[in-house]
């Protein structure tokens, strides 16, 4: 059963930081891109951070400020977030994609990461 569980996230003060932590299981987790998304209130789902063969991209909203990586032999994908400001706020969602022509994605269910003082 393939599953994606995210964790770190909570309520944290302008300027502070989160690490969020993805658990994947039940899929080869080496042969996937990693990538982490974000939806705010009224707004639709947006790429934040990917991390593919070819490099990372990020948003440029985020960029200098969150770092994604992943660590292959604990199938986790980690985001970094620093200097958190209040339209950070959202809920972040890991992807797992597979690439290639018939693309395999698999999503977890979020989790909440507020900036508020």
């Amino acid at each position: 059963q393939v599953q994606l569980v995210e964790s770190g996230g909570g309520l944290v003060q302008p300027g502070g930081s989160l690490r969020l932590s993805c658990a994947a299981s039940g899929f080869t987790f080496s042969s996937y891109y990693m990538s982490w998304y974000r939806q705010a209130p009224g707004k639709q789902r947006e790429l934040v951070a990917t991390m593919t063969s070819a490099g990372t991209y990020y948003v440029y909203s985020v960029k200098g400020r969150f770092t994604i990586s992943r660590d292959n032999a604990k199938n986790t994908v980690y985001l970094q977030m620093n200097s958190l400001k209040p339209e950070d706020t959202a809920v972040y969602f890991c992807n797992a994609n597979s690439g290639g022509t018939n693309t395999i994605e698999h999503w977890g269910q979020g989790t909440q990461v507020t900036v508020s003082s």
